[in-house]
This record gives structure tokens, sequence and C-alpha cells, in this order.
């Protein structure tokens, strides 16, 4: 194992099965219709995330290790290299420039925060909520 892999853990077929995360798979465009319905009650979480990139795999194991915001909000997981399409779609729906790693927070249908790379802390995020 090569130290970057020690370090940023390896990049093939990554899925956040193994994560303690309660992740809703983003898989699909009509989903973005349950988000504004479900945001209406819930405020929810998309997570956009690069399985190639190291630097997203990074912020990715840091936001799941701290995140204890189960009971405030509901995660969702999109897989960029798999689901562009669905990335395109939420930089148009939520009027966000698209980014990767990128958290977003729902709110009535809204995006009312929107943070990329270092940035996404979910210390910030429970401010937002």
């Amino acid at each position: 194992m090569s130290i970057f892999s020690s370090l940023f853990g390896s990049s093939e077929n990554e899925k956040p099965i193994t994560s303690k995360m309660n992740w809703i798979p983003l898989v699909d465009l009509g989903q973005l219709n349950e988000i504004i319905v479900v945001s209406s009650e819930k405020p929810v979480v998309i997570f956009k995330h690069s399985t190639r990139c190291s630097v997203s795999r990074m912020v990715l194991k840091q936001f799941e290790s701290e995140y204890d915001l189960d009971e405030k909000a509901t995660p969702y997981f999109l897989d960029l290299l798999e689901h562009r399409d669905i990335s395109n779609a939420i930089a148009e729906r939520f009027k966000v420039e698209h980014q990767s790693p990128q958290l977003l927070l729902i709110k009535n249908g809204v995006a009312i925060y929107d943070v990329s790379h270092s940035a996404i802390d979910v210390e910030d995020l429970k401010l937002k909520l």
C-alpha cells in the first residue's frame, strides 16, 4: 500500500457503505423532487463526492467522522462520477455552482448553505440548521 493510499484510502470502487452514516444514495433525478418535499419537514444535506479525488475522499472521511445530525437532517450522498447528470441538475435546480467535494443544505426546497473543499465542516453546518 502506498503512503497516499494509507493517508487517503483507495479510490477503487469506493462507496459510503462502510460509513456509520445513514446515507441515502442519490441515484435518480426524480429524487430531487423527493428532496424538495422532505426538506419542507426536515433539512436535507447533500454531499457531492468524486471517488477519484483524494481531497474529496479526505473531506468525506472527516465529515463522516464528525457527523451527528441524524435526528436533525436527512443526508443524501451523490457519487459524481456515476451521476454527473444529477450533479448538473442540482446546480441548476438549487442555483449553485458545481463543486467537488460539495455540501449543500436544503430547507423548504432552497439551498441555504453551499460549501466546498476545506470549508465543509459539521460545526458550521450545525449553525445553519
